[in-house]
């Protein structure tokens, strides 16, 4: 159990921020970035640079914040800060919330397998949801994080490789940039202005700073400095990948101008299918799918620790291991199940891009920012933090669904996501003026034995994983750059380039680890560990 759901204790900064990276991307950065990519240009980019200004101010306050709390969960930390009925509430609102956020990021790999491959959007939905529910029941976090190394690299390469075929077939980068469309170059435009840009970097600090699945990047490395290093790490991928993200649709913009409505969330795809050859097309295709596994995973490990040990276990007096695994996979298979629904509804709710946004504006920091709020006050209470989300759900329920009709009041999507944003703010800026400072609990460390998500018994264990973990990713990487240079030589075009892909991605791992120990992980430790 403290293997499933807390991966040791003692994760690697860099693999712990490469994980997070991967956990945050998805899928739906082709399809909902790359629609507005494609509608609006390089304001995509400007959205999605919000996320690296959030991840420098995360490292700075936040995530060595979460780290020094000696709690490995934020329903640890909730418990010992805040009371037994603050992580109840909590719980049960992550849960529902984390339902709709498995369907969001379900949704869009359903949508690309559609597109590439015929099969109808439901099958695609229940079949990739069915593979990833058997995947993390199976894995637990451990092999999440090492999974998400991986498909970093395959991510990579093939986004990589995309955008010099693309402007080959645009006739080069001045062909393309004399061919944009009026106002495509503007980094921020009506519907997506500096309000929204603004209000949307306060949402990404808080969700990344605050979401359970991020925060156990921060609280699972081994003290503050490499907490920071993880979102550091974060952040300088995250200004660095959205503008090669998002060219290739911009590209697909000027070769074919007549895509309109949901057709638009197809553009990085149908980039992808015109200028690659087939081998090349299946692995861009595999590197998006499971990306999209990658953040589903994450959300289903997490979602099953909190069933497990923050619903479950409380109700028995005595609970073994092995009844405590058993229903940390059932409750994965059924919590995956429901995302699956979720997923299958999202058409019916006004598409993806208005789901996410909405999701986003109506839930990221009432949920999110008043745990945040209380590492650095001692002011707050599990009343105070409770009321800011509750109420302010309450508030931004009504702006958006009741509003309309009973006030005539319709709130542009820059003043949905600021009144998301600034409502628990201002409530919880209320609370801190007129509370008084309280006797704080600094949270205690568990035994292993008394809660599944604590820190390894010990440090031999600790590095045993971390040890093995890094073998598998070095193996799995070397077999990454072959099968690419194997992809290059079927290839009918652009075999040169992904040659050199190939051959960068297998020389770092050859020269780290030694011909023994790649013998050793692969037919003595992996068939043990398996």
């Amino acid at each position: 159990m403290n293997s499933f759901f807390a991966a040791g204790g003692e994760v690697p900064w860099w693999i712990s921020g490469l994980s997070l990276f991967m956990s945050f991307f998805s899928v739906g950065t082709f399809v909902v970035w790359g629609a507005i990519a494609y509608s609006d240009g390089f304001v995509s980019v400007s959205i999605q640079t919000t996320m690296a200004l959030s991840g420098f101010v995360i490292a700075f306050f936040i995530a060595p914040a979460w780290n020094k709390t000696g709690a490995l969960t934020v329903a640890d930390y909730i418990k010992s800060r805040l009371g037994q009925v603050a992580q109840k509430f909590y719980s049960i609102i992550f849960l529902f919330i984390s339902l709709f956020t498995a369907g969001a990021f379900l949704y869009p790999v359903g949508k690309i397998i559609e597109v590439s491959t015929g099969l109808s959007l439901e099958s695609a939905i229940l079949i990739l949801g069915l593979l990833i529910i058997a995947y993390t029941a199976l894995g637990g976090l451990w092999a999440v994080l090492v999974t998400d190394v991986l498909q970093f690299v395959v991510l990579t390469a093939a986004v990589i490789l995309v955008i010099p075929m693309a402007f080959g077939e645009v006739g080069g980068v001045t062909t393309f940039l004399t061919k944009l469309p009026e106002g495509f170059d503007a980094l921020y435009n009506d519907e997506y202005g500096l309000v929204f840009l603004f209000a949307f970097f306060i949402y990404n600090t808080v969700f990344i700073g605050g979401n359970w699945a991020y925060v156990q990047r921060f609280t699972s490395v081994s003290g503050p400095s490499n907490a920071k290093k993880v979102a550091y790490l974060f952040g300088a991928l995250y200004l660095i990948a959205p503008l090669i993200w998002m060219i290739p649709p911009m590209i697909y913009r000027v070769i074919e101008p007549g895509l309109t409505g949901g057709d638009t969330e197809n553009a990085y795809l149908l980039i992808s299918q015109l200028v690659l050859p087939n081998g090349l097309l299946g692995l861009v295709l595999g590197a998006m799918v499971f990306a999209t596994a990658s953040s589903v995973n994450t959300t289903l490990n997490i979602a099953s620790g909190v069933i497990t040990n923050d619903i479950y276990k409380p109700l028995k007096t005595q609970v073994t291991e092995k009844q405590l695994m058993k229903v940390a996979r059932l409750s994965t298979l059924l919590f995956g199940i429901l995302a699956i629904i979720i997923a299958l509804s999202i058409q019916g709710m006004g598409g993806i891009i208005e789901v996410v946004m909405s999701i986003a504006a109506l839930t990221g920091a009432p949920i999110y920012l008043p745990p945040i709020w209380t590492l650095f006050s001692k002011k707050q209470t599990g009343f105070s933090v409770v009321t800011t989300t509750a109420a302010s759900l309450a508030i931004n329920l009504f702006f958006k669904f009741l509003a309309p009709s009973l006030l005539g009041i319709e709130l542009t999507r820059s003043e949905e996501m600021l009144l998301g944003v600034m409502v628990p703010i201002v409530i919880l800026a209320i609370f801190e003026l007129t509370l008084k400072p309280h006797l704080i609990e600094t949270p205690q460390k568990v035994n292993a034995n008394e809660l599944p998500e604590t820190k390894v018994d010990t440090e031999e264990e600790s590095s045993s994983d971390s040890n093995f973990g890094r073998n598998i990713i070095l193996l799995g990487i070397t077999g990454i750059g072959f099968l690419i240079i194997i992809l290059g030589l079927l290839a009918d075009k652009g075999t040169n380039i992904t040659l050199v892909v190939g051959a960068i991605i297998i020389i770092p791992p050859m020269l780290i680890l030694k011909p023994v120990t790649y013998m050793k992980t692969l037919f003595i430790q992996l068939p043990k560990k398996l």
